[in-house]
């Protein structure tokens, strides 16, 4: 089985809304990184040193190949990605190999049954 890892960096206001688009979208876990920072196009806002942005958090997905673009466009559609400048962005990498998934591989091969 080939697997794809997504990644999400999310406003911490969306990551429960992510978390649960991917879940209804077939994701199986995730992990969940909190108080990520980043810096997008714009250069961000502070007030006497201090950051006016809000926190990120580094949502982890690792997903069947054959779900992974569903899943992607869940993530993003929930974290309003396309209309909200800064909201977050999401990406997938392939993964060569994974190891400990025995306990999900039975529900990872009923989500993705009828396309194999």
């Amino acid at each position: 089985m080939r697997f794809k890892l997504i990644i999400a960096l999310v406003d911490d206001n969306y990551t429960d809304t992510v978390l649960d688009a991917a879940r209804e979208a077939g994701a199986t876990g995730a992990t969940v990184v909190t108080s990520a920072r980043g810096e997008g196009g714009q250069k961000k806002q502070t007030f006497f040193g201090l950051s006016l942005t809000g926190q990120r958090d580094l949502c982890l997905f690792l997903v069947a190949d054959q779900l992974s673009r569903d899943i992607l466009e869940e993530i993003a559609k929930a974290g309003e990605f396309d209309e909200k400048p800064g909201a977050g962005i999401a990406f997938q990498v392939n993964i060569e190999d994974a190891v400990g998934l025995t306990s999900q591989l039975a529900t990872i091969t009923q989500e993705i049954e009828d396309q194999i």
